[in-house]
């Protein structure tokens, strides 16, 4: 094996606020119908569904953001331009958690997912940031979105802080014909 560094993209996403917040109301909405967390890597208060997006239509405006950012993403960071190849992302999977003090999560990754991303819409000041690799971490702040390889391995330390995040998987497909 040859050792290599995957990229890893954050933006903000305050200028998406109405999308945010209705994500935000989506997992309180899930939480309420069932607050029976899935059984998962993530060691956290509450997690959603997988398919928390076909639940709720509230996480639409945030997932349609998500892709917006992959494809700017794939265009100019990775040479990668999707729509000239007559492709597209789509959200296949998406959930959210809410984690308190001591919340975690285990490493892992999200293969075979082209991209994962990580969507901050609370951050407390001290909460635990997300690690890369074992060595590239970023720290949450709020309405920051983490985008990344669905392949790179990551993992949560212990959080002092609160921390609310709606984490997707993004998969290509090919575009409709018209």
């Amino acid at each position: 094996m040859v050792p290599s560094q995957l990229p890893v993209f954050t933006c903000s996403l305050a200028p998406r606020r109405e999308a945010l917040q209705l994500a935000r109301e989506a997992i309180d909405e899930l939480r309420a119908l069932d607050p029976t967390s899935i059984v998962s890597n993530v060691k956290s208060r509450y997690v959603s569904p997988w398919d928390s997006h076909m639940r709720n239509p509230k996480f639409a405006p945030l997932c349609e953001a998500v892709v917006t950012v992959a494809r700017f993403v794939s265009k100019m960071f990775l040479t990668a331009d999707i729509e000239a190849l007559n492709m597209d992302y789509f959200v296949k999977d998406c959930w959210g958690m809410i984690y308190e003090a001591s919340d975690h999560t285990l490493k892992h990754n999200h293969y075979p997912a082209e991209l994962s991303c990580a969507i901050y819409l609370e951050a407390d000041e001290n909460c635990a940031p997300i690690i890369f690799d074992g060595n590239v971490s970023v720290q949450p702040v709020n309405d920051l979105l983490v985008l990344f390889p669905g392949i790179l391995n990551h993992e949560v330390p212990e959080t002092p802080g609160r921390r609310v995040v709606v984490s997707m998987n993004l998969f290509k497909t090919a575009r409709q014909q018209a």
